[in-house]
């Protein structure tokens, strides 16, 4: 699957740094990756496997290096101005000719993009992988509309399966839920299962 290195103009002037992989269907994703003071960034496996399964579903895929990773310019602002950089990613988007677009996250990326969904923005689906409910708090996501799937492990501390209900029950959304049994936040060893789940679920 070809990946085009691309560049993104974010709000106060931050560049921030991409991949896209083109698709003719008008469907694109922006995906968001996981806390970059952990280590997270566009090129973690777990990012890399869905924008496959996106890929694989004749889905465009744009994932990108939130504002002070990797090669992208500004500083990490607490989830602030990521918010802001996935704005910019769908805006990107949008001017590139794709008028069905998709948000999918892992942990931290979710986060992020749970407030931008809750904000208010013109999505067709929005997926979660393994939202950091433990870790980070979703007190300021109102509503999430739009929500189609939510993936997370039976044995992951930072997105456990009770925490995720209590978000849904308050929310008042019904997703597909996957659980994948035996699996952590890491999805180690499990990256071919959270791809099948997803893949079908583009699928059906």
């Amino acid at each position: 699957m070809s990946e085009e290195f691309i560049t993104i103009t974010g709000a106060g002037d931050i560049c921030l740094e991409g991949y896209l992989n083109r698709r003719e269907t008008g469907k694109a994703v922006v995906l968001a990756h996981p806390h970059p003071l952990y280590g997270g960034n566009m090129d973690v496996p777990v990012i890399c496997r869905m924008a496959e399964c996106f890929q694989s579903a004749g889905i465009a895929t744009l994932r990108f290096n939130f504002r002070g990773t990797g090669g992208s310019s500004g500083k990490f602002d607490e989830g602030l101005g990521e918010q802001d950089d996935v704005r910019s990613a769908l805006e990107f988007l949008s001017d590139q000719g794709y008028d069905q677009l998709f948000l999918a996250g892992y942990s931290f990326g979710s986060w992020v993009n749970a407030h931008v969904v809750s904000a208010g923005v013109d999505l067709y689906d929005h997926i979660m992988v393994s939202p950091p409910a433990a870790l980070l708090s979703f007190d300021q996501v109102e509503q999430l509309p739009n929500t189609g799937l939510i993936i997370t492990g039976e044995n992951d501390e930072l997105a456990p399966v009770s925490l995720v209900q209590d978000l849904l029950s308050k929310w008042k959304i019904t997703p597909r839920v996957e659980v994948l049994s035996n699996v952590d936040h890491f999805y180690g060893g499990a990256l071919d299962t959270l791809g099948d789940v997803l893949l079908d679920y583009l699928q059906s």
